[in-house]
């Protein structure tokens, strides 16, 4: 009986002569034979048994190549109608298969079920509790040589998980290329593997192989990189990897993040992390529910004495106030003015807005005062969130009598805040005043709603985005598809994937859609 050796094995392995122990006589289970319906009870074996794992060889691998392939597939026999694998006592096979001593023992238990009487997935479940690395090697080899199996690459991926584990790493190394050979991927958990196994030098190996082979990484091949370069404190790497996770298409999620940050923290690398947290102060903690995790680094540092600037106490305001732990984020805010922290016009636009999402508008407004009286000039950010806090909660008549005072002050009116405005009177029923306010902004009447949207998307203001839209959508004055694709955009930012699906729906319904790169 014949086999192959792929490139795993033929690299490194010799063949020692079995030496002549005594015969070993074992019990196969009662087969089914697929041609008829007769058992074969208790079928015996006899083997020599051998006092090591290394009689486990095969011949020479030829290449897999269009000339030699194509030729097996007339070959393969009409598969059974029914497959046996409930006939089949999986735990007596197995038994059986722990003590054969080489493939050609292995080969002969199998061969009653060459017919692929047994479905793949038996086969794998099989591949899946074989402890032994070379017997699972042998027996993913009678399935894709001797039974002519198409190349699973479920079976393929068990076999590789197997010969990790026993740190076989040339036969891995073979594995990967006879995978690539028969185009199937490789499990990206392996890397994950290799990190456990504290190897970490070979996972990095195996990350660059996948992609020398052509195998793009995923999100969880890329996550279990970084905690592998931070556990083999390759600091650089790591960060050059989040970059390369960009480039990819793969944008770094809270395992990614998380990794990273403790890779600093536990190194005692605080003004990297700070580095990194600063980086990450667009609200990106916010967008990945990473609450926690810039909680955890942000006291990290104040407890060995690392005092963070005032990016970092802005970026965890930020964090508390997407996180809705507005009682944290108060805190904070009253904190930095007893340590003697410099507040500056983000601070308080960041309070203003976490005060405008509960809805209080009298301490929103109370702080615009506290910023007059501490010599902290609002802009024009302070001034459309508490426009928009008022036309929310009721109040049109305080929000335009500041828009009338900042107009009269010769404030420059910037484009989002008087698209506040606009919406403030629009939602109030107001339209006349919408209207008569673009007029005196020298602005025509006709101004298109794409671009209110636009402008409003830009600058982060969702409801009035959103009710804009809306609005825009029923009256049939979305005539481009950036418009969706820029709301969608603004959902996706801030996690609201059912405004999303609305989006889409609504493009849908008037016959635009998107086009996936």
């Amino acid at each position: 009986m014949s086999a192959t050796l792929s490139p795993a094995t033929s690299m490194h392995t010799q063949h020692h002569p079995i030496p002549s122990p005594p015969f070993l006589r074992f019990t196969l289970p009662n087969i089914l034979v697929p041609s008829g319906d007769a058992k074969i009870p208790n079928l015996k074996i006899f083997a020599f048994s051998s006092p090591t794992k290394d009689v486990w060889r095969r011949k020479t691998h030829v290449p897999l190549t269009s000339t030699n392939t194509a030729p097996h597939q007339p070959h393969r026999r009409n598969r059974s109608s029914a497959f046996l694998d409930h006939s089949v006592d999986m735990e007596e096979l197995l038994s059986s298969i722990g003590q054969t001593s080489d493939e050609h023992e292995l080969y002969a238990l199998m061969s009653p079920y060459k017919s692929r009487c047994l479905s793949v997935r038996f086969m794998v479940a099989l591949l899946s509790r074989e402890p032994d690395w070379q017997r699972s090697l042998a027996l993913l080899d009678w399935m894709n040589e001797e039974a002519l199996y198409s190349p699973s690459v479920f079976a393929y991926n068990v076999v590789l998980r197997n010969v990790l584990r026993a740190k076989q790493w040339e036969v891995a190394y073979g594995l990967f290329d006879e995978m690539r050979e028969r185009a199937l991927s490789p499990d990206s958990n392996l890397i994950e593997l290799s990190r456990k196994l504290c190897d970490f030098s070979k996972a990095i190996s195996i990350f660059s192989r996948l992609k020398r082979s052509g195998i793009a990484p995923d999100l969880v091949a890329y996550n279990s990189m970084l905690n592998v370069f931070g556990k083999a404190k390759l600091f650089g790497e790591a960060r050059s990897l989040i970059g390369e996770m960009r480039k990819a298409g793969f944008m770094p999620d809270t395992v990614s993040y998380s990794t990273l940050l403790t890779m600093y923290v536990e190194n005692q690398k605080f003004l990297e992390a700070l580095s990194v947290f600063s980086e990450m102060r667009e609200n990106v903690y916010g967008q990945l529910d990473m609450a926690k995790e810039a909680d955890r680094l942000f006291w990290s540092m104040r407890k060995l004495g690392i005092e963070p600037n005032v990016i970092s106490y802005n970026t965890l305001l930020r964090v508390y106030g997407d996180a809705e732990l507005f009682g944290e984020a108060i805190h904070l805010f009253r904190l930095m003015q007893r340590k003697n922290i410099e507040q500056n016009v983000v601070t308080y636009n960041t309070m203003i807005m976490i005060y405008g999402k509960t809805l209080e508008h009298e301490k929103a407004h109370n702080l615009i005062q506290e910023m007059h009286s501490r010599g902290i000039e609002p802009n024009a950010i302070t001034y459309s969130t508490i426009i928009s806090i008022w036309g929310k909660v009721g109040k049109l008549d305080r929000a335009a009598m500041l828009f009338q005072k900042l107009r009269s002050s010769g404030i420059e009116i910037d484009q989002v805040l008087y698209q506040t405005m606009i919406v403030a009177y629009e939602r109030a029923g107001l339209v006349a005043h919408a209207k008569r306010l673009l007029h005196e902004l020298k602005r025509p009447d006709n101004i298109p709603r794409g671009t209110a949207i636009h402008i409003l998307a830009g600058a982060g203001r969702i409801e009035e985005a959103t009710w804009v839209f809306r609005q825009a959508v029923d009256a049939g004055e979305v005539k481009d598809i950036a418009v969706f694709e820029r709301m969608i955009g603004l959902f996706s930012k801030y996690r609201k994937y059912a405004n999303v699906i609305e989006v889409y729906e609504r493009m849908r319904a008037t016959g635009y859609f998107l086009t996936l790169m």
